[in-house]
Parts: C-alpha cells; sequence; structure tokens
C-alpha cells in the first residue's frame, strides 16, 4: 500500500530555515510526481509545490515562490522541500502527496512547521 511518511518539521526563527523530507513506499517512486501542500488552523488546503516525476519541471506557490526549493531523489525513493527565509505565516502542517496537486488521495500524516520567535 501506498505510505508517505514526512519528517523534519519544528520550530525555527522568523528568517530561518528547515528541510522536510517525505519517504515513499508501496509504488514505483520514479514514475509519479509529488507535492507538498500545507494547511494552516483555520485555513484550506494550500498546494506549496509540485515536481515531475523525473524533476523536469516544478511549481510554486505565490507565497513560497523563491523561498522554498523542492527536489527529490528517485534512488532513495524521497522528496525534500527546502524551506529558506522562513515567515510566521508559513506556519502549518505540512503534507506529503502522490500526484501533481492537492486531488490526489494519497497523503502523509504531516509534519508541523513553527515559525515564531
Amino acid at each position: 500500500q501506498v505510505q508517505l511518511v514526512e519528517s523534519g518539521g519544528g520550530l525555527a526563527q522568523p528568517g530561518g530555515s528547515l528541510r522536510l523530507s517525505c519517504a515513499a513506499s508501496g509504488f514505483t517512486f520514479s514514475r509519479f510526481a509529488m507535492s507538498w501542500a500545507r494547511q494552516a488552523p483555520g485555513k484550506g488546503l494550500e498546494w506549496v509545490s509540485g515536481i515531475y516525476a523525473d524533476g523536469s519541471l516544478t511549481y510554486y506557490g505565490d507565497s513560497v515562490k523563491g523561498r522554498f526549493t523542492i527536489s527529490r531523489d528517485n534512488a532513495k525513493n524521497t522528496v525534500y522541500l527546502q524551506m529558506n527565509s522562513l515567515k510566521p505565516e508559513d506556519t502549518a502542517l505540512y503534507y506529503c502527496g502522490r500526484g501533481w496537486g492537492t486531488s490526489s488521495g494519497y497523503w502523509g500524516q504531516g509534519t508541523q512547521v513553527t515559525v515564531s520567535t
């Protein structure tokens, strides 16, 4: 069965950095686009970033463009999200998902990112 396990969240100061990882199993990882989405308290799910199966195309939401970088290692079945210049409004539960966008039915359990002094 499809399993997606996120890690790397935590507490960061404004302007700081975190790197999220998502370990995938139960499917042929190299054949699927992967995405990161987030949900802040009281808000809906926001698509943050996506990457094609071969890494040839990436997407970033306007709120993270220029600060976040998505990457993947198909040999390790892992997708990453490097988050720099963090802002308090980046505070959310971050999910890794299989596919392009938020319509995929496969998501991990999420990892909490809190940006605060």
